[in-house]
């Protein structure tokens, strides 16, 4: 199922970003393969699996990377693999022997993924550093803020997740893609760095046009203007509105009761904090569902800030199937949708090493081998 249906992946195990981008290419249709440290094989329940998102999808291989014949079983498997993902600081997969050179020499069509914060190249590739560091030197957490206040980081979404995940599966993608027509593998270097920095394309061509401040909260996309903004309701609760089209932004004075006054132009930055002001004073006088029934489904652009309770039950977002429930765990589906090649939720996540016999003897490793192989602690 999924347009990856075919596809075997290795995912050499790592955190946050790389199983984010396992998962991401899983959820596809893609067979991956976990290679996970043969010391995290401490076993579990098959009917209780863990609550990792992030894992699910995949089957579990340990392996013990410092035993070389885990080494050479590592590369046995690459031999029958379309791609190898991992996510260690620049070095450390040609010290363990599994470098792209050597995978590439084994299988010359493999797409090698590697993901990395600062890259595998440039004076700080090989420095610790985690989301919040690499997305503060692409500038867009000095941009992320309030006037007058310190910066303020978006959870880790933009350099582990937008920035780093989502552009290693967008750069596997793309190699497998090329691969068709050349038959050939390739390394694919995704930064973080370099991903944030692209998803600050828009900001970046705004402030070279002269439209854009270089100055948290003076711009109309971060909480600068009056029509894009959050407001406290009521009920101590919130509601988002981006009213920034001329229509949009004349319903949004229609249902605020202020249509008809003698207001300001809305794009006179002189004015926005004053009529923010005014604008709070309103949100406040109702709760937000009360807010909902006025504003919802309308052009406005709005909607209720949810919590991670709320969110999943919201009617748009049932109907649409855009959370699902695996082994009583309420989750993100898969994304985006296809209309052919339906992608579905694969298999709960996986407790470290609890297909190791499976996926060697799926892969053509004989009973005996796999049993010389378990005996000399390569895998587990």
């Amino acid at each position: 199922m999924g347009p990856l249906e075919g596809v075997r992946i290795l995912e050499v195990a790592g955190i946050g970003p790389g199983p984010f981008a396992g998962m991401m290419l899983s959820d596809m249709g893609a067979e991956v393969i976990r290679i996970d440290r043969a010391d995290r094989a401490r076993g579990g329940d098959p009917d209780n699996p863990p609550k990792d998102i992030l894992a699910r999808g995949r089957r579990s291989v340990a392996v013990d990377l410092k035993n070389p014949q885990g080494i050479e079983t590592v590369l046995q498997m690459v031999e029958k693999a379309d791609v190898i993902i991992e996510g260690f600081r620049p070095g450390v997969m040609e010290r363990l022997g599994l470098g792209p050179d050597i995978c590439l020499a084994r299988n010359p069509g493999i797409v090698f993924g590697r993901m990395t914060g600062w890259g595998q190249d440039g004076p700080l590739a090989s420095a610790a550093g985690h989301d919040i560091n690499y997305i503060a030197l692409t500038g867009a957490l000095h941009a992320i803020g309030r006037r007058d206040s310190a910066p303020v980081p978006p959870l880790n979404l933009v350099g582990d997740f937008g920035g780093g995940g989502m552009l290693l599966a967008y750069g596997v993608v793309c190699g497998l893609l090329e691969k068709s027509r050349s038959g050939k593998g390739q390394v694919v270097d995704a930064a973080m760095v370099d991903g944030a920095s692209s998803l600050m394309g828009m900001i970046y061509a705004m402030n070279a046009m002269g439209v854009w401040k270089d100055a948290r909260g003076e711009n109309m996309l971060d909480t600068g203007s009056h029509f894009y903004d959050v407001y406290e309701t009521k009920d101590a609760k919130y509601v988002s509105i981006g009213s920034i089209e001329p229509q949009f932004y004349a319903l949004l004075l229609q249902k605020l009761g202020l249509e008809g006054e003698e207001l300001p132009p809305q794009m006179d930055r002189e004015q926005w904090a004053g009529l923010k002001v005014r604008v709070a004073e309103i949100f406040k006088t109702r709760t937000r569902d009360e807010w909902d029934g006025v504003m919802e489904g309308t052009d406005i652009c709005y909607a209720p800030v949810l919590n991670l309770a709320e969110a999943p039950e919201h009617p748009h977002l049932k109907a649409r199937g855009t959370f699902v429930e695996a082994a009583g765990v309420v989750q993100p589906a898969p994304a985006p949708r296809f209309s052919r090649t339906v992608p579905e939720l694969g298999r709960v996540p996986s407790f470290a090493g609890q297909h190791t016999d499976e996926v060697l003897e799926d892969l053509g490793f004989g009973s005996e081998a796999i049993a010389a192989l378990r005996e000399n602690k390569a895998i587990v």
